[in-house]
């Protein structure tokens, strides 16, 4: 058996949800006191997950340097401190992160670390766009409007899909590129389910 819950073990964040003054201690902790409004001792993620669990870092390739220094150091060295304190404290997770940007153009620039790309990326998994996944199987694209529509409406309605896919297929040009991917998919689909009766998709009004 496993010795956690899958909901007690997994730690998630989207790290652009955090202003950048406030992701530090979110992700570390802080101690009372430690900067303006800081009333109350604050666990970090890092913390906060456990020994067997894993920490989920959303959008890693949008923080900063200074940030990316500090997760750099957990990771070499398994060992963090709260903001405003010289105590430190073992991390035995694992971290997990993921990007939509292009990190091999981040680091060229410099926005991204080298030494934290090598120590970050021990596996990657590159997950292909929507072009390409409709490029190598173009009948994905009616399976994924069945699940958006079943998504969308709270049932399996085939007659609505059917109308949806028939609307995609006559409105939108066979080599569309979505650019916005599955989220990009998800609005069109919803536009063609309320519009059914007009049967009129507007990808540019998306």
């Amino acid at each position: 058996s496993f010795c956690e819950r899958f909901t007690d073990a997994f730690v998630a964040i989207n790290l652009l949800e955090y202003p950048e003054s406030l992701l530090e201690s979110e992700l570390f902790g802080h101690n009372k006191g430690a900067f303006t409004g800081a009333i109350a001792q604050h666990d970090g993620l890092f913390k906060r997950c456990s020994a067997h669990g894993a920490l989920f870092l959303d959008e890693i390739g949008d923080v900063n340097v200074s940030i990316q220094i500090k997760l750099l150091k957990v990771l070499q060295e398994r060992r963090f401190s709260p903001v405003g304190s010289h105590e430190t404290h073992r991390f035995s997770g694992r971290v997990i992160a993921a990007t939509n940007r292009d990190l091999t153009e981040l680091r060229k620039t410099g926005e991204f670390r080298n030494d934290f790309y090598y120590r970050l990326s021990s596996d990657v998994i590159a997950v292909p766009t929507l072009r390409e996944r409709l490029l190598e199987a173009p009948q994905e694209l009616d399976l994924l409007v069945a699940s958006l529509v079943e998504k969308l409406s709270g049932s399996d309605n085939k007659y609505l899909t059917k109308q949806v896919l028939a609307s995609l297929k006559k409105h939108l040009n066979p080599n569309y590129e979505w650019p916005g991917n599955v989220r990009e998919l998800g609005n069109v689909v919803y536009q063609a389910m309320i519009m059914t009766e007009s049967g009129c998709v507007d990808i540019d009004s998306l």
